[in-house]
């Protein structure tokens, strides 16, 4: 079967076609980032006023990529939640309307359920479960047990920012730019990790959540002058240097993430952990996962980078795998910006982001 992959839920706009629910035929994106970049940050109604322009060719180009037309397609596959809500409308409704006009299935799919299962659009072994999903990204940090491509138990996740959030309000902060992952990590490249010991946002440090608010702050009030009542300036202190601060606030994001990880593959005796979402493209934090696992016995499943960020070849894969287990969706397809998950009880109830 081949599935058409369609993805809005935030600045990219995406179509993929995927075939089998594994191998991928095409796939499209459209970026923002130039869009974006003077706020630092992803504006919501300029968001759903791009996908209203690059919906249509985007879908065009990957059928013609992929060598087929909507006579050929099996199956529509399209994010409906979490994210922006107007995003998250221009996505359905063109997908909603290919439905209509061909009569082909379509099922509705949930952004952080297609991360999670990106590693395995890559080559190599289908995903033996259960195991540790943990999905990282501008909007998301949480940690899942995964029993099938369909079947997540949510475990922990941030209380407050996102890690990507926090690597996008550092970065702004030290003018690095925007998006800010990528910022953050070249320039800790030439920096000293160990030269700003920010405290690591475990919280309970048998449990899976996090928060990454206060290392943020910290880093404001550690590294920037204050005013006289005591609030951080834009100015950093005399002395410090931006390659030091990124370094220092990236091993502690990368700190807190692996030591979660390996808690959670420990508490649940599971070997296997999978990591997605663009925060997941960060080489140190990639190196550091495997590193661990190879140390304490759990297998690391890294989503290739080009998969990492927002795309539709996972959408595409993952409503295929939804499809075959559930069957189609009845329409009209309902969007929203947060998901709802069942939350392992032994965890405090909490609100997570998403």
């Amino acid at each position: 079967m081949l599935t058409l992959g369609i993805e809005t839920s935030c600045d990219e706009t995406a179509a993929a076609v995927v075939e089998g629910g594994r191998t991928i035929r095409s796939s499209i994106i459209a970026s923002q980032v130039q869009r974006h970049g003077a706020w630092k940050g992803v504006v919501p109604e300029i968001a759903a006023r791009e996908h209203v322009k690059a919906i249509l060719p985007v879908v065009t180009k990957a059928l013609t990529d992929a060598g087929v037309t909507l006579a050929d397609i099996g199956l529509l596959a399209v994010t409906r939640e979490p994210g922006l809500v107007g995003a998250l409308l221009i996505g359905v409704a063109a997908a909603e309307a290919l439905s209509c006009a061909t009569s082909i299935p379509i099922v509705g799919v949930n952004h952080i359920e297609a991360h999670i299962g990106a590693p395995w659009l890559a080559a190599g072994d289908p995903p033996e479960y259960p195991l540790i999903s943990l999905v990282v990204s501008g909007g998301h940090t949480h940690f899942f047990l995964s029993s099938s491509a369909c079947d997540h138990l949510l475990l922990g996740a941030t209380l407050d920012d996102a890690a990507g959030e926090a690597f996008d309000k550092v970065a702004a902060a030290l003018g690095l730019g925007y998006p800010g992952g990528p910022a953050v990590e070249r320039a800790a490249k030439s920096g000293d990790a160990a030269l700003y010991p920010f405290k690591r946002p475990l919280l309970d440090p048998n449990g899976l959540d996090v928060s990454f608010s206060g290392l943020k702050t910290a880093v404001r009030y550690r590294c920037f002058e204050q005013d006289p009542d005591g609030r951080p300036l834009p100015q950093l202190r005399p002395g410090v240097r931006v390659e030091d601060v990124a370094a220092s606030f990236q091993a502690a994001v990368v700190d807190t993430l692996v030591t979660k990880s390996s808690v959670a593959c420990r508490r649940w005796k599971t070997p296997r952990l999978a990591i997605g979402g663009g925060v997941a493209c960060n080489g140190p934090l990639r190196d550091a996962l495997v590193a661990r696992g190879a140390k304490e016995g759990f297998r690391v499943y890294l989503t290739p980078p080009s998969l990492c960020t927002d795309n539709a070849a996972m959408v595409a894969s993952q409503g295929y795998f939804r499809f075959m287990a559930q069957g189609p969706d009845a329409l009209p397809l309902v969007t929203a910006p947060r998901a709802v998950w069942r939350r392992e009880a032994a965890v405090a109830p909490s609100s997570p982001q998403g």
